[in-house]
């Protein structure tokens, strides 16, 4: 059996590009590059290698040969594949939130809808809905269900991050409006409405991130 290994520099490097994508500074489709990246940071190119293909199995990359390392851009094809597997991931979370949740969890839900009336711009709003949607997932109790839904959480930020770049005309608004609906039939637990909710919810998304420009 090989030694384990501890957390090392490559980890802390994606930590830092993923937050620097997270946050705007590099958008769809920008270039990443490996020597740029190690001036910024002071570290030597190998961690970078290392840390853009942690990345890229996250999604958030994109390498080539011929064309270096950016960010993805997600074609429509993407979009609908996430949609997609992203909807029966939260069907299933939404039924057992409903069947299992605590008081305590769906107040814990609730709270992160309340911080979305307080978001100053776009990129704290599309972070505290994917930490609502991580609420909901947690609240639904299914250890294997949370984990599928952490293996594509950095694909679903990337989408909203894609959404806010296509246009922020009353995001800012419209944003805790939805999840104050999602709560709202969470608590009432009613399966029904909720899921007609949260799919109402996602296909405005999708349609924002689709819309002719």
């Amino acid at each position: 059996m090989a030694p384990a290994r501890r957390r090392g520099l490559a980890d802390e490097v994606a930590d830092r590009i993923r937050e620097a994508i997270f946050s705007g500074a590099y958008a769809p489709g920008a270039q990443l590059r490996e020597v740029e990246l190690s001036g910024v940071m002071d570290v030597s190119r190998g961690p970078v290698r290392e840390a853009l293909r942690l990345l890229e199995r996250e999604g958030l990359v994109h390498c080539a040969w011929h064309r270096g390392t950016t960010v993805t851009t997600l074609s429509p094809e993407d979009v609908a594949e996430l949609d997609s597997l992203r909807g029966a991931l939260e069907d299933l979370a939404v039924r057992r939130v409903i069947e299992h949740a605590s008081d305590e969890d769906l107040a814990s839900v609730e709270k992160l809808a309340s911080l979305m009336e307080r978001a100053t711009d776009e990129h704290e709003m599309v972070r505290l809905d994917i930490a609502f949607h991580d609420a909901v997932f947690a609240a639904a109790r299914h250890r294997r269900l949370v984990d599928a839904w952490e293996a594509m959480r950095c694909q679903v930020h990337l989408f909203l991050l894609t959404r806010i770049g296509r246009s922020t005309e009353g995001y800012l608004v419209r944003i805790p409006e939805e999840h104050r609906e999602l709560v709202a039939a969470l608590r009432a637990r009613d399966t029904a409405a909720a899921l007609d909710l949260f799919a109402a919810h996602r296909r405005l998304a999708v349609d924002a991130v689709l819309a002719p420009s």
